[in-house]
């Protein structure tokens, strides 16, 4: 695991990397991941494909078991990891994206990831295109400093030590819902814990003297948290005021830090579908709310910890939906919770046997593929976050979990079968996996027995 590992732990060892491998298999791979839909932005999967490559060689009858517990070591935010595993049962039989049509699949992709994005074999192999590749070599390097100033240098190490970086925490504080339950006789509460976005490719930009940043979206949308990223507008500042070139370089901990969360909530529905959303102060989020359930009334109240964003996934109209949901005397029976997302789009969902099972129309698919996985990543993202995702924030504000790890998102060892069913519907193409993250939180959450506080810290896994 390079970001992780020393260089001196690997001195006189031989190390290979994705462009390592021979060229055929790094070939067989990369079409495997594309066919399979088994990368989206692909910052992740070059080291995934060397782990799954060095697993078959080791072990050439490794089993899907196998597979997850070697993935352990790595985070896919997009994939939701059942279709990496689809692309690992494909590594002995040659599979082709011939007579595929990518640009309708990046059109999809698109749409999913309300971003621009490639898609193709190369993605997989992290030749999407990300915003730190594109820096001049001979640029200069900014980095944040905890006091929210910026140290400018020639190199990323000086630029880190000059602003004394330190590496990331994780604490042993449980994430706490920083809302409190406004009052009423409520059917239904609802209380959601600070949550991290938990993007693998962190904010970058780089500008020249006079000139456009680059976008830090790159080939990753990052769930909308990176819309309001610090990034683009310290380059072009900074490369202003040194008149050259210079790559603004965000690490993990920074983002988490000043990096756009998802509003916590705490909710009360009654029976008849009206209550009362308290939220912590969004703009937007009242509209975004009230897009799915007008008859809540919403109050946003101020309270300390880091900057949110209605522009992450869902956020406001999900919760909302989710509360709805719950109340649906027929949900609670079955198990199945249908919603109808702000685009259009409807996905049904339920937990069945510890199989995550959904259905989801929201338009021509344009490519089942990219669809697919979008829904199956949205669906393990609802599962982690009802079930394992927070982040300990203080009274004061400050977020006390930091690495990547700390997040609670799900391994591929905990997350479930997830099975999706594609309902081609009229009418143009639409979001759909957005709807299905809203569909897949609430019938776990019914699934679970409605308990009134996320993350639950319960599991659907039973195979």
């Amino acid at each position: 695991m390079a970001c992780v590992t020393p260089a001196r732990r690997v001195k006189g060892r031989s190390i290979t990397t994705l462009d390592g491998i021979d060229p055929a298999a790094r070939e067989r791979w990369a079409d495997a991941f594309c066919a399979t839909g088994a990368s989206q932005c692909g910052f992740c999967t070059p080291g995934i494909i060397v782990r799954l490559h060095g697993l078959a060689a080791k072990k050439p009858d490794a089993s899907i078991a196998d597979a997850e517990r070697a993935l352990q070591a790595h985070l896919c935010r997009c994939t939701g990891w059942r279709t990496i595993l689809d692309a690992w049962e494909h590594r002995e039989q040659p599979v082709t994206i011939d007579g595929r049509d990518l640009d309708a699949a990046a059109r999809r992709a698109e749409i999913e990831g309300r971003i621009p994005q490639a898609v193709g074999p190369h993605v997989a192999l992290g030749a999407g295109g990300f915003a730190d590749d594109t820096a001049p070599a001979d640029a200069l390097v900014a980095v944040p400093t905890a006091d929210g100033d910026w140290v400018v240098a020639e190199s990323l190490g000086e630029a880190r030590q000059a602003a004394g970086k330190v590496q990331g925490r994780r604490t042993t504080v449980d994430a706490e819902p920083p809302l409190e339950l406004p009052d009423g006789d409520w059917a239904v509460t609802l209380r959601t814990s600070w949550v991290e976005p938990a993007y693998l490719e962190t904010d970058a930009s780089w500008c020249r003297p006079g000139g456009e940043p680059a976008s830090p979206l790159a080939n990753g949308g990052a769930f909308g948290a990176k819309v309001d990223s610090i990034a683009p507008g310290a380059a072009r500042r900074l490369a202003d005021e040194h008149d050259r070139a210079v790559r603004v370089v965000v690490s993990r901990e920074d983002a988490v830090r000043s990096g756009a969360k998802r509003p916590p909530v705490a909710a009360g529905i009654r029976a008849d579908g009206t209550g009362v959303i308290r939220v912590a102060r969004t703009p937007g989020i009242v509209d975004a709310i009230h897009a799915v359930a007008p008859e809540l009334e919403v109050e946003e109240v101020s309270v300390a910890g880091p900057p949110t964003s209605a522009a992450i996934r869902a956020a406001g109209w999900a919760e909302a939906a989710i509360l709805r949901a719950a109340i649906t005397g027929e949900a609670t029976i079955t198990g199945e919770a249908t919603i109808t997302g702000p685009d259009g789009s409807r996905a049904t969902a339920t937990v069945d046997d510890g199989t995550i099972k959904i259905r989801v129309s929201c338009g021509d698919p344009l490519d089942e593929v990219v669809l697919h996985s979008y829904c199956v990543g949205a669906a393990h993202m609802a599962l982690s976050w009802v079930t394992s995702e927070g982040l300990a924030v203080d009274d004061a504000g400050a977020v006390h979990d930091l690495t990547i790890r700390s997040f609670g998102v799900l391994r591929a060892v905990d997350t479930p079968p997830i099975e999706i069913e594609l309902d081609p519907g009229p009418g143009p193409p639409v979001n759909g996996s957005d709807t299905v993250f809203a569909a897949v939180a609430a019938a776990v959450w019914i699934h679970q027995g409605l308990p009134p506080v996320w993350p639950t810290g319960q599991t659907v896994r039973t195979n």
